[in-house]
């Protein structure tokens, strides 16, 4: 599994209330959130994001509140993957939950750049930056993550293995 994509780079302490604001939490519509994602922060995001695209950031992205809302956000706005050197663990469970790939990897959020063009393989953790040419390694994710991922998140995994 790979995902490929423009980068869209953010910095530390990214919290969910910048990843879609609380003043916009009265749907839980991911194509509705998706237009209000890191709009507080980068007001464009929603209209230049394309499906595949990657966020990376650097240190506890998705720290603040426990909402499911900001993952959910990211990904239904065409975001494959989300990079950083840290995430607040609910946001981390938060994401595998709802099926969107994250990774933890310091030399990548370091050195990649907004505008950046990558690819991730979620196998074997290899980030590569196309733009300037350089691999950097995450942990790759365990099969059973990438199993839930690859069911659209832990409901679909459930149901893949109760056979429904």
């Amino acid at each position: 599994m790979k995902a490929e994509g423009k980068v869209f780079k953010y910095g530390n302490d990214i919290d969910t209330d910048i990843i879609i604001p609380a003043r916009h939490l009265n749907t839980t519509d991911p194509k509705e959130l998706a237009k209000y994602c890191m709009e507080d922060i980068d007001k464009d995001f929603y209209k230049e994001v394309e499906d595949g695209d990657i966020i990376v950031a650097l240190k506890n992205f998705g720290c603040g509140s426990s909402r499911e809302h900001a993952p959910i956000a990211i990904k239904a706005a065409g975001i494959s993957c989300v990079i950083a050197k840290s995430y607040a663990r609910i946001f981390y469970r938060n994401s595998f939950n709802i099926g969107l790939p994250i990774l933890e990897c310091e030399e990548a959020a370091n050195k990649i750049e907004a505008g950046d063009e990558i690819s991730v393989d979620f196998e074997t953790g290899e980030i590569f930056n196309k733009t300037k040419n350089e691999i950097y390694r995450a942990e790759p994710f365990p099969q059973f993550i990438q199993q839930i991922i690859n069911s659209d998140g832990l409901v679909g995994y459930v149901r893949n293995k109760l056979g429904r």
